[in-house]
C-alpha cells in the first residue's frame, strides 16, 4: 500500500443508486413534483378522447370519391356519365381559379396601398370684451378701464374634400328631373339602384385627429411688449390601431383655445402627421439613390435593393452582397454592402418629417370683425384605399363559411351517391357473369368462398389455400384480382378503423 493512500468504501455494482446523489456541479435540487390530476379531469380527459376517437371513426366511414368508377358507361342509357365527368372537369378548374383570385385579393388587401387626398383647414378667431365691444364707457369719467378681461377664442376646423361631390350633385338633379317627368319605363334602373341600397360599400369616415398626433402653437414674440406664457399644446392618446371606438381626445373634427389679450397677434399652428406606415425625410446622399426625399423604412430597403439589381451590383456568389458604387458608398461608407444590415446601415439618414406650418393673425380690431373671413389652407394627407375596404369585406363576408359548409355537404351527398353507383356496378358485374355461364360462375364464387373460409378458420395452406397459388391470384394489374374495387374497398376500411381506447 503507498504512503499518504487513504481506502474509499466500495459499493457493490449491483447496488441501487441513492436518488438524492448529486451529479455535477450545481445546487442539490430536488425532483420536480408533477401535477396529478383530478378524477374529474380524467373522466373529463377520457370523454375528449373517446369523441375525437368516434369523430375519427365517422370520418374515416365516410364516402370521398367522386369519380365514376370505369365502365359504368357501359351499363346505363345517354350521357350521364361523360357529362358528368365534363362538370367535374369544370369543376376543378373553378375551383382553382377561384383559389387563386381569392389568393390575389388576399395579397392586395395584406398590400399597403395609400392614396393621397385634400385636407381643408380653416382658421377663425373670435373676439370678447374687448375696449370696442364695451357700450357702457363713461367719457366724462377719468378712468377709462372697462373691469373686463379682453380674450380671443381660436378654432381650427379640417374636412376630408370629397372629389366626386359635382358628380354626386349633378346624378341627384338628374333623378330628381326623372321623377318630376314620371317617367315609369326604366324599371331595371330602380331595382339595379335598391340592391346597390341594400348592399352599400363600407367607407371610413375620416376626422382632422386622425391624420395628426399633436398639434402646439407657436407666439410671435418679436415685439417689444412681453407677451405672458400662452402655450396652447395637443397630443394625442394612445390607441390601438385597428380600435373602432376612438375616445373624444382622438376622435374631433376642430379643436378650438381660448387666451387673454386685446393686440392682434401673429401664431404659427404646428401639425404633426400621423401617418402608419410613418415617412421619413432622406438624407441628401440617400434621395439622389432613391431618387425622392421622403419614403417609408420598407421603401428605402426595397429602393437599394432595386438599384443594385438595376445597375449589376450584386455579388455573384453570394446574392445577398452587393458592391457598392460612389452613390451606395456614400450612404453606406463601406465598399462592399449587405442585405440584412441595410436597415441599420440608413438609419442615420432618415430623419422625422418637419410639422405642418400653418401661419395665422389674431384679429381682434373691430374693422376685421365687421366682416370676418377664415384663413384656409389644402394639406395633402394620406388615406387608405377604399378599394381595400371593400376587399377586406369581401373576404370576411360570413357567407362564405356558410357557402363553403352547403358545398361540402353537396359534395358528401355526390360521394355516397358515387358509392351507391359503385355498388350497383359490383351487383350488375355479378348477375351479368352469372347469367352468362352459371354453371362455371357458381363453381368458382363456391371455390373462392372456400378459401376465404379456409383462410379465416385458420386451415389454410401456407399459399393461402385451394387454388391460392393460381395464375389468377398470381397476376397483378389493373384487370387482376388485387386491382378490383371489393379489394381496394376492403383495404381502405382496414386502413380507415382506428384502434379502440381502452
Amino acid at each position: 500500500m503507498q504512503p499518504q493512500y487513504r481506502p474509499f468504501p466500495q459499493r457493490s455494482p449491483h447496488a441501487v443508486p441513492q436518488s438524492n446523489s448529486r451529479r455535477g456541479i450545481g445546487p442539490m435540487v430536488g425532483a420536480h413534483p408533477q401535477n396529478s390530476l383530478t378524477p374529474a379531469q380524467m373522466q373529463a380527459q377520457q370523454a375528449a378522447q373517446l369523441q375525437a376517437s368516434d369523430r375519427a371513426k365517422i370520418r374515416s366511414r365516410k364516402p370521398t370519391d367522386k369519380n365514376i368508377p370505369e365502365g359504368v358507361e357501359d351499363c346505363i342509357i345517354g350521357d350521364g356519365v361523360q357529362r358528368y365527368r365534363e362538370t367535374r372537369e369544370l369543376e376543378r378548374r373553378l375551383d382553382a381559379t377561384m383559389m387563386r383570385k381569392r389568393l390575389d385579393l388576399q395579397d392586395s388587401v395584406n398590400r399597403n396601398v395609400k392614396r393621397y387626398r385634400t385636407l381643408r383647414v380653416w382658421i377663425s378667431n373670435t373676439v370678447e370684451d374687448q375696449p370696442w365691444q364695451a357700450d357702457t364707457l363713461d367719457v366724462d369719467a377719468f378712468d377709462f378701464s372697462t373691469n373686463m378681461d379682453s380674450s380671443y377664442r381660436v378654432k381650427i376646423e379640417g374636412r376630408l374634400l370629397d372629389e366626386e361631390d359635382d358628380g354626386n350633385e349633378s346624378e341627384d338633379s338628374e333623378d330628381e328631373e326623372e321623377a318630376t317627368n314620371g317617367d315609369a319605363m326604366d324599371e331595371d334602373g330602380k331595382e339595379k339602384k335598391e340592391k346597390e341600397k341594400k348592399t352599400p360599400v363600407p367607407e371610413k369616415r375620416y376626422k382632422l385627429s386622425h391624420f395628426f398626433k399633436s398639434m402646439n402653437v407657436e407666439y410671435d414674440r418679436n415685439k417689444g411688449k412681453e407677451i405672458p406664457d400662452q402655450s396652447v399644446e395637443w397630443k394625442k392618446p394612445a390607441v390601438a390601431p385597428n380600435a373602432t371606438n376612438l375616445p373624444n381626445a382622438a376622435d374631433f373634427d376642430q379643436l378650438e383655445f381660448k387666451r387673454g389679450g386685446d393686440e392682434n397677434m401673429n401664431i404659427i399652428i404646428n401639425l404633426v402627421r400621423d401617418e402608419t406606415p410613418e415617412r421619413f425625410q432622406l438624407s441628401p446622399a440617400l434621395a439622389a439613390v432613391l431618387d425622392t426625399p421622403i419614403a417609408t423604412r420598407a421603401e428605402a430597403v426595397m429602393g437599394i435593393w432595386e438599384y443594385v439589381k438595376a445597375m449589376g451590383l450584386q455579388d455573384d456568389d453570394e446574392k445577398r452582397s452587393f458592391d457598392c458604387d460612389d452613390r451606395l458608398r456614400a450612404v453606406i461608407q463601406r465598399e462592399k454592402g449587405h442585405i440584412p444590415y441595410l436597415p441599420e446601415a440608413i438609419m442615420s439618414h432618415m430623419t422625422s418629417l418637419a410639422p405642418v406650418k400653418l401661419p395665422y393673425t389674431i384679429r381682434v380690431d373691430k374693422d376685421f370683425h365687421e366682416n370676418p373671413t377664415p384663413t384656409i389652407y389644402d394639406i395633402q394627407v394620406q388615406v387608405d384605399d377604399p378599394l381595400r375596404a371593400a376587399l377586406h369585406s369581401y373576404l370576411t363576408n360570413p357567407t362564405y363559411a356558410q357557402n363553403l359548409l352547403e358545398i361540402a355537404n353537396i359534395n358528401d351527398h355526390v360521394a355516397l351517391l358515387v358509392q351507391k353507383i359503385s355498388n350497383s356496378k359490383s351487383k350488375h358485374a355479378f348477375f351479368d357473369a352469372l347469367s352468362k355461364n352459371p354453371t362455371e360462375f357458381i363453381a368458382r364464387w363456391l371455390s373462392s368462398q372456400k378459401r376465404d373460409l379456409e383462410i379465416i378458420a385458420g386451415e389454410a395452406s401456407r399459399g393461402g389455400g385451394e387454388d391460392a397459388s393460381g395464375d389468377e391470384w398470381r397476376r397483378g394489374g389493373q384487370h387482376g384480382i388485387w386491382g378490383s374495387e371489393n379489394v381496394r374497398e376492403s383495404v381502405n376500411m382496414l386502413v380507415g378503423q382506428k384502434s379502440r381506447i381502452p
